[in-house]
This record gives C-alpha cells, structure tokens and sequence, in this order.
C-alpha cells in the first residue's frame, strides 16, 4: 500500500465560487497551508470570504492558513518557486487551458473546474496536459450523487435493466439540468462576476453545464472502460438558445446597474438575451444519448436546481427526478417493461449488494414501478460533492497512478462539445447532416 503523504494546494486566480467549495472539508492528505495567486478584486475576496466562513463555522470547522499573493503577475510569480505539488483552477474559461498547461508543464498536478475550453482551437493545449504526467483532471461532481450511483449500479443488473434500447424514437439516455443564474451559496446570494455573461471569456451554453451531462452519458453507457471519439461518438444535433434577463435582474446577479457594452449586441428593450442552454444528440457506441441544460433566472424559494435523467432498457427503465415534488432531493424510481413477481425479486436480491454505495438501500412498490428508498442522511447536497471530487483526485496523486480511461474520457469529451460548438451556429440543417457524413467517412481529418 503506498505511503500518504501531505499535499500543498495551491489555488490559482479562483474567479468561480467552486474553487471555494473544493475546500469545504478538511482533507488528511492535504495541508492546511493553501496558498493563493491571484488578480485583487472582488472574485478574490468572495473566495476569501466563503474560505473563512467554512474556517468560522460552528459545527466541523475548517483551518485553513491562506498565504496570498496579489497581483496581475499571479501565475509567473506562481511559477517561479511553486509553494506547493497540486494547483487548482477555477475561474476565467477562455484562459484556463492556457493556464493549466503551464501549470502542468511546471510539474504540478491540477484539479480544473469546467469549463475547460470555449471552442476547438484550443483541442492542441488540451491533448498536451491529458496525455501525460502529471495528472490532470476536471472536476466531475454528479458522479457522486448517490441516486445516480445507484442507477448506474442497477443499469449492469442484466435482470433489471437488459441492454440499452437502441431502436426507439426516445433516446436511450436522457438527461437533462436545471440552474439558475441568481442562487445561494453557504447561505448567502452569490454574486457573479459579470465576465459571467461575456462569451469571449465564459464561453457559451452549449461549453458549460452541458460538460456535466455529457461526462454522466459517458459513465453510465462505458462505465470504466473509456471512450474514443472517432470510433464511439456520432454527432446528429446541436442548438443554443438564450434566457431573458431583465436589467432588474442583471443588477441583482452582479452588482451592476447597467449592462456592459460586451453584452449590448444580445440586449433590446433593457433584456439581455443571454444564450445559455443547450441541447445536443448523439450516440454513444450506438447508444442514442440526449442532453438538455437549461438555466432559469432565479432559484425558487425553498428549492434549488434541479435535474432529470433517465435509462431506457430492454428490461426496464431507470430514471431519477430531482424537481420540486421530490423535495428537491433526487428520487430514483425503476419501471419495469414487464411486472412479475421475479423482476421484483431480482430488484429485492440485487439492493443488498449496494449497500458500500448507499447504505440502508431498500425498495417499494410506487406507482407504475418501484421508489428506491435512499435515507435522508446520504443526500449530501452539491456542495459537499467538490470535498468528494478533490478526495478522488488526491488519492490518484498519491497512488502515483491513474487510471487511463481519464485521459481518454477527457479527450472525447472536450472534442464532442467543441464540435457541438461549431454545429450549434450552423444554421442550415443540410449543413448540419453534411458534417455528419463528412467526419464518418474521413474519420481521421
């Protein structure tokens, strides 16, 4: 078994409240020393904010020592000494390839929040940190939540679920997201920067959230086995549409009380016309995968986002729901295609098995299938999943070892998206099918 070792973290330019959230939780291979490079100004001082209230809590407090240096200069003067082994990088989307890469060229591993790139000029940074040491990884926080770890587990049960339907008019996966622009972090409203709604720095809808839902498509089709763009992944439809955001609105998320001239080209008759959501299809070693990330203006009162995804198979379908009459919390339901008392007693032999995913797993009849009951304890909430993220990524670290579907994964992933990119501002659906075809048969262009 290797030996633990201490870990120094060192957070660069954290523009994003994620990079917050990574240091939820104390961690036994990390040290409390973290040290932070970055540009003055208000995204700093949330992140110092949220840092020192998770530090000032009354109930399992953190002991974070932040050590700062402030200045436009960050990275060089990061890079002349590094304080520390790991880095991790939240923030401004149109340089953080950039920045990863120089961060990975240097010997650091680093943990990088999506969105990792804004359009396809910037595959050749993304190769260069995936294909070698040391380990880069992005951080992936559904994987964890636990009705989907369920459903992932059931969707190998051959009893219960088949194979996945490949020949219907509904896609085999389905997933689909809910966020709102204006929500509470820890508590408090969260304040976005307004580069937020500069897609020359943000990027736009179809780069963002959707990141999520197409790694979640990759996991529960190939599991552990990776995937291979060329030979795994047909693209067939990608579209962005905008949410409308009052200036009313606008003020609230950011702070400011007028829209930046960035933003003019998308405003008219003081809305901003803000192109967020995305949808894309595809197949997935044949699968017919579909994702939809939506974004609403503001979180409802005693809610939170909220999320849809369901597996279709020769067997049964696996769907979990995370809506308002859920409570807000995820419910996995399993449909079977054909009642009998032996599927429920392949559903009741097979959730004992899954008590190291969820322990206190059980089932009832509900409806037109069976509730997967999950005990209140082991909803954690998204923002505990960052802690869960980091610990995957540490344990890699100090291993020393990784597995080499991560660089695959990532590859595929981040070329799917950046050709979803281009395929959503094709407006002639001919054009659309033509590229199809076109990369089909000359796989290697």
């Amino acid at each position: 078994m290797p030996k633990k070792t201490k870990h120094t973290l060192v957070v660069v330019n954290p523009g994003h409240f994620h990079a917050g959230l990574t240091l939820r939780k104390r961690h036994p291979l990390l040290s409390d020393e973290v040290y932070v490079y970055a540009e003055d100004g208000p995204e700093l001082r949330e992140f110092l904010h949220l840092v020192n209230a998770f530090n000032q809590r009354k109930e399992d407090p953190t002991s974070w020592g932040l050590h700062i240096y402030r200045g436009s200069d960050y990275l060089d003067a990061l890079l002349q000494q590094p304080p520390g082994d790991v880095a991790m990088v939240s923030g401004k989307n149109n340089t953080k390839l950039s920045t990863m890469h120089r961060l990975h060229q240097a010997g650091l591993h680093v943990l990088g929040d999506k969105t990792w790139l804004i359009d396809a000029t910037q595959l050749d940074l993304l190769e260069a940190i995936t294909s070698s040491p040391p380990l880069t990884m992005d951080i992936m926080t559904e994987r964890f939540e636990v009705a989907t770890r369920l459903q992932v587990a059931l969707s190998d049960n051959a009893e219960l679920f088949g194979e996945f339907r490949k020949g219907g008019k509904e896609p085999a996966v389905y997933l689909k997201s809910v966020h709102h622009l204006y929500k509470e972090v820890n508590g408090e409203p969260l304040v976005r920067p307004a580069w937020y709604f500069d897609y020359d720095v943000l990027g736009e809808g179809i780069t963002d959230v959707t990141t999520h839902l197409v790694d979640m498509a990759q996991w529960m089709v190939a599991g552990e086995q990776g995937v291979d763009y060329e030979r795994d992944i047909v693209l067939t439809e990608a579209r962005q549409w905008p949410t409308d955001m009052p200036l009313e609105m606008f003020s609230r998320i950011t702070g400011l009380q007028e829209f930046p001239e960035y933003a003019s080209r998308d405003v008219s008759d003081g809305v901003l016309h803000y192109l967020c959501n995305a949808k894309i299809k595809y197949t997935l070693r044949g699968v017919p995968v579909e994702v939809d990330s939506i974004w609403g203006l503001a979180i409802p009162e005693g809610g939170g986002d909220t999320r849809y995804g369901i597996l279709r198979g020769t067997r049964g379908d696996l769907v979990v729901d995370q809506r308002p009459d859920t409570g807000f919390d995820p419910r996995l339901r399993v449909i079977p295609i054909e009642h009998s008392v032996a599927y429920e007693k392949s559903l009741d032999e097979a959730l004992p098995g899954m008590q190291d995913i969820c322990p206190g797993v059980g089932c009832r009849a509900d409806e037109d299938g069976y509730l997967v009951t999950i005990p209140a304890e082991m909803h954690h909430g998204h923002e505990a999943r960052f802690a869960e993220v980091l610990n995957q990524f540490l344990g890699y670290v100090d291993a020393g070892e990784w597995p080499q579907r991560i660089s695959q994964e990532l590859m595929t992933k981040y070329r799917l998206l950046a050709d979803a990119y281009q395929l959503s501002h094709r407006g002639d659906r001919m054009l659309r099918c033509r590229a199809v075809i076109d990369r089909i048969e000359s796989p290697s262009r």
